[in-house]
């Protein structure tokens, strides 16, 4: 095997620049000084006869190649950390430390809930929690950044492995007195798109409302401004719309302290999926089942 090889540090030096795009940033985010993590990048391009990086006062420009290199650096990272899961899971299962990330319109409602039950079951467990929308969150497992991630259904999130914990129902929610409020569940047909409140584009929860409501006016006419439920249920109780909430938002009792009145939404696919999943063919497979049904179990008994 030839010696000349870059090795896996020089590969996270890559990686971290890449991500932050300034050196200072990346050489904390590696625990080392910039200096440090210069020295590893001059070595790795040394090592490989060409130039990754364009360095400037201002701005890091990556070159194609090495925009190439760090793709193969996410893979090579990855299969490292598989390696050592791997030796990790052959003893005592849900030990040790564990990343997952977690969407913002479940971390907040779930979580309370669902970690209890876990330190519970799994004491020698060491959770480590990052919140990021869908699309980041898909990409940081893919990049090997966390080794599972708690999201909601249907969404793209290429290949992995995953376990629905339980299904999620959409209520509108509108100011009471509201002269559309019918007894029971409300059709999507009632909804005015001129006074709906959606989260903002990033959100997934945002299109699953949508594709729920299947009225495609409602996507160009809506008002798409609100960063969290919260922001969205201060703007409903002060009378400027209404939105469409999840029952685990509602459970969590987010319009305690509000005159807001919710109905169930009337439709085919009026939820969400509330999933758990992970790297295709990861060497934890079977742990991340297990912590599936503690998570699952604990939605369950606390519902």
């Amino acid at each position: 095997m030839s010696s000349f090889l870059p090795t896996l540090k020089q590969l996270q030096y890559l990686v971290a620049l890449k991500e932050h795009g300034h050196f200072g940033k990346a050489a904390e985010s590696c625990f080392v000084t910039q200096s440090t993590l210069s020295a590893g990048l001059r070595e790795l391009e040394s090592l490989l006869d060409c130039t990754l990086v364009e360095r400037t006062r201002r701005v890091v420009r990556f070159t194609p190649l090495g925009n190439q290199v760090v793709e193969r650096a996410h893979r090579l990272l990855r299969e490292a950390e598989e390696l050592a899961e791997l030796a990790k899971a052959s003893g005592k299962p849900l030990t040790g430390e564990l990343r997952m990330s977690v969407i913002p319109t479940i971390a907040p409602f779930l979580l309370p809930r669902l970690l209890p039950r876990l330190r519970q079951e799994k004491p020698d467990l060491k959770l480590y929690l990052r919140e990021e929308v869908s699309t980041a969150a898909c990409d940081s497992l893919h990049h090997g950044q966390v080794d599972c991630i708690l999201f909601a259904m249907p969404f793209a999130c290429g290949e992995v492995e995953s376990e629905t914990l339980f299904t999620d129902s959409f209520h509108v929610a509108f100011p009471k007195d509201d002269p559309r409020d019918p007894p029971t569940s409300i059709d999507p047909a009632l909804i005015d798109e001129t006074r709906l409140l959606l989260l903002e584009d990033g959100h997934c929860l945002k299109d699953h409302v949508l594709a729920a409501c299947n009225r495609p006016e409602l996507s160009a006419s809506a008002t798409m401004i609100g960063t969290s439920l919260h922001t969205l249920v201060q703007m409903v109780d002060n009378g400027l719309g209404l939105t469409l909430l999840p029952d685990m938002a509602l459970s969590s009792e987010i319009l305690t302290g509000t005159s807001i009145v919710t109905r169930p939404l009337k439709a085919q696919q009026a939820s969400r999926d509330i999933t758990l999943a992970w790297r295709k063919n990861s060497p934890r497979d079977e742990e991340f089942h297990m912590l599936a049904d503690i998570l699952r179990r604990g939605w369950q008994e606390g519902a």
